[in-house]
């Protein structure tokens, strides 16, 4: 089965959403990779996109099945019902935890005895009233193979989440220039990050998802980081239609592909860093200051006399800066 359906006891406010909603059901999708999901760190010279980023973006699958759950109900008692896909400030996890689907693990994300970390969560705010489901129990012990496997240490203690360090958020809703200090720990990850799920032991139990839409695609699941650094925009919105990394625009994916590049230690990634030191997007620039000084710094050099005079961003002379000190130092 892929997907669970429970009802919540409130551990967390949901009235402040709906000051009628009585009852939540919450829905738990199975998306559980066919692969090792970390096999793909060991190819720098390829990206590796989150498993839950690879097939259809979630909101758009389960969204429609929710709409016609929420439906049935409202043939079986009076009521009105609000659906919800990360689309709210709705607490899925806390409420997930207290409808019975799992509990939240000290990576803080939900983990389920029969799926291990891999589920999608989505929820149905309703005034029906309907009696609750037992809460699951923290099954997570002394391990820590989640807080241990972080690459930027981004687990401060168990069960809490500094997001600043996060490797997901950093490649997903950070629109900056990436801080230095995490660049050389981000390897070749350009969207998302699945170690502290793909470590838990409770995945010993997990099967694979069985959800077409949800399935990777075979371009995504180990795609070469020269095809996407030459990605133009339109290029980028028809590779990506219909999945989770188009939100971020083809400027922040180059940002991260550049990244990778610089991680790579491929010098043949050289020529891909050089070409977009004139791209538009400032946020490309840097990075590809960067990635270029990390393969070939004497390169970067000698093309400093070009490119920097005639840099007008602030942040890409910054990058132009540091580049060219650490070469020096």
């Amino acid at each position: 089965m892929d997907w669970l359906a429970t009802r919540a006891e409130f551990r967390v406010d949901p009235v402040a959403l709906w000051p009628d909603v009585r009852s939540v059901i919450l829905l738990g999708v199975n998306y559980g990779p066919t692969t090792d999901p970390l096999a793909h760190l060991d190819h720098r010279d390829q990206g590796a996109v989150s498993v839950y980023a690879r097939g259809d973006d979630y909101h758009e699958v389960i969204k429609p099945r929710l709409k016609t759950l929420a439906r049935w109900l409202l043939t079986q008692a009076p009521g009105d019902v609000k659906v919800f896909v990360d689309t709210a400030a709705v607490m899925e996890k806390p409420l997930a935890h207290s409808a019975g689907l799992g509990w939240q693990g000290k990576h803080t994300n939900l983990v389920s005895r029969e799926f291990g970390s891999w589920l999608f969560l989505g929820a149905i705010f309703t005034t029906i009233e309907l009696p609750p489901d037992t809460a699951e129990a923290d099954h997570c012990g002394s391990c820590r193979a989640c807080l241990d496997a972080c690459p930027t240490a981004a687990f401060p203690a168990p069960y809490r989440l500094d997001a600043r360090r996060c490797i997901s958020y950093l490649t997903i809703e950070h629109k900056g220039p990436i801080p230095h200090e995490f660049r050389p720990l981000m390897g070749n990850r350009i969207y998302g990050c699945d170690d502290c799920l793909a470590v838990c032991p409770w995945n010993k139990f997990a099967q694979a998802g069985r959800e077409q839409k949800l399935a990777a695609r075979d371009v995504l699941n180990a795609p070469r980081l020269v095809d996407l650094a030459r990605l133009d925009d339109a290029r980028f919105r028809a590779l990506f239609a219909k999945t989770a990394v188009k939100r971020t625009g083809r400027v922040r994916f180059v940002r991260h592909v550049l990244i990778a590049i610089g991680n790579s230690g491929d010098i043949a990634l050289a020529d891909e860093a050089e070409r977009l030191l004139a791209d538009e997007a400032p946020l490309v620039r840097g990075a590809a200051v960067w990635a270029l000084g990390r393969l070939d710094p004497a390169r970067l050099a000698a093309l400093a006399l070009v490119h920097r005079a005639a840099e007008t961003d602030p942040s890409v002379a910054d990058e132009w800066s540091a580049a060219l000190l650490e070469q020096a130092a």
